[in-house]
């Protein structure tokens, strides 16, 4: 089994959650709670270079899976009892879930290029 990087976001799925999550960050980032969605997305779309970086983990035949905390919270309930804070990086290899980067890291990082020189280093 290899490993798949498993990206999770601090929000809600649905088209409500994402248009009030792109308003939240225009209106007042300083309080947005979600530092993986301020280094991957601007508020509208997703920033070209991190598309552009997980294309290229995917050339390299890396799995990548994208969630957001309540997809997170149904796919992996009954597999595994880990209590995470989101947002969070895991991998899930052959012995479950262990994390890559965890919330506190990821709320040190200033840019789009620190968080892909840190996966890079770590996966």
């Amino acid at each position: 089994m290899s490993q798949k990087l498993i990206f999770i976001y601090n929000a809600d799925s649905g088209l409500v959650n994402s248009l009030l999550d792109g308003a939240h960050k225009i209106l007042s980032p300083a309080t947005y709670e979600c530092s993986l969605c301020k280094l991957t997305h601007g508020a509208l779309s997703e920033k070209k270079r991190w598309t552009k970086f997980t294309e290229q983990l995917k050339a390299e035949g890396k799995s990548l899976q994208f969630l957001h905390k309540d997809e997170f919270r149904k796919v992996y309930r009954s597999k595994f009892g880990h209590k995470f804070t989101f947002p969070i990086l895991l991998v899930e290899g052959v012995s479950g879930l262990e994390v890559l980067v965890n919330t506190a890291e990821l709320d040190t990082l200033d840019s789009t290029e620190q968080l892909i020189a840190l996966v890079e280093r770590r996966s």
